[in-house]
C-alpha cells in the first residue's frame, strides 16, 4: 500500500498549499489556473478515450452505466455524503461538496489509479503511483485554492479504490489483461471529458452517475472480446 499512501500524502500537502493560497491569491489567478486544470482534464480524458478498439461495447457501458447510476441515484447519496462530513467537522466553504467530487473523480478515474494499484499489488515496486503522487499533488494545489477543504477529504475514496483494486492484484494476480486495462482506460478518459466540461462550467454533467460503466466495460470486455 506505499504508493496509494504516498498518493494520499501528496494530495494532502498539495492542498494544504492550496487553502493557503486561497487566502493569499486574487481570485481571477485562482479562476485562471482552474480554467488550465479544465482544459488539462479535457486533454486526458481524450487522450485516454482514444485508447479504446471496441466503440459499441464504450457505448453500450456509458448508456447501460448512465440508466444505472441514475436508477440508483449515486450522485444524491454522494453528495449526501459529502455534506455529512461538511456538517459533522462544521465546515464553512461552501463549495466543499463540489471540491469532494471533482477530486474524486479527477484522482480515481484513470488508467494510472489502475495499473499501479495493480503494479503494487504484483508485489513490483509502484512507479506508477509515485508519478501520479506528484501530478495529483500539483493538481491538489489548483483544486484546493479554487474548491477549498473537500478535496482533501477525496483521499478516503482514493485510498478505499486503490487499496482494493491492489489486494485484488495480490490476491488473484494479473486478471486484468492487456485489451481490457485499454478499454477501461477509453471509458475513463470519456468521464473525464464530461468533468473536464464540468469544471470549465460548460455543462454540468453527472459524472458519479455514470460510473457503473468502468464495470460494464469490464464484464463486455471479458465475454466479447
Amino acid at each position: 500500500m506505499t504508493g496509494t499512501l504516498v498518493n494520499v500524502v501528496a494530495i494532502v500537502l498539495g492542498s494544504t498549499i492550496g487553502l493557503f493560497l486561497h487566502k493569499k491569491l486574487p481570485k481571477n489567478i485562482i479562476e485562471t489556473v482552474f480554467q488550465v486544470l479544465g482544459v488539462f482534464t479535457l486533454f486526458l480524458g481524450m487522450k485516454m478515450a482514444l485508447e479504446g478498439k471496441e466503440i459499441l461495447l464504450i457505448v453500450l457501458s456509458l448508456v447501460l452505466g448512465a440508466i444505472t447510476g441514475e436508477g440508483l441515484k449515486m450522485d444524491i447519496y454522494l453528495e449526501k455524503t459529502s455534506e455529512w462530513f461538511k456538517n459533522r467537522f462544521k465546515f464553512k466553504n461552501t463549495r466543499f461538496t463540489e471540491g469532494f467530487i471533482t477530486a474524486s473523480l479527477l484522482y480515481c478515474i484513470g488508467a494510472m489509479a489502475i495499473l499501479g494499484s495493480i503494479e503494487e499489488g504484483m508485489g513490483m515496486e509502484p512507479n506508477l503511483l509515485y508519478t501520479k503522487s506528484v501530478m495529483d499533488g500539483f493538481s491538489s494545489v489548483a483544486l484546493a485554492a479554487g474548491l477549498g477543504l473537500g478535496v482533501m477529504f477525496s483521499i478516503i475514496p482514493l485510498f478505499i479504490y486503490q487499496a482494493s483494486i491492489t489486494l485484488l492484484a495480490a490476491i488473484l494476480g494479473d486478471f486484468f489483461p492487456p485489451h481490457i486495462i485499454s478499454e477501461l482506460t477509453s471509458v475513463g478518459g470519456v468521464l473525464l471529458i464530461g468533468l473536464g466540461f464540468t469544471i470549465l462550467e460548460i455543462k454540468k454533467i453527472k459524472i458519479f452517475n455514470l460510473l457503473p460503466a468502468l464495470i460494464y466495460i469490464v464484464i463486455f470486455s471479458y465475454l466479447f472480446v
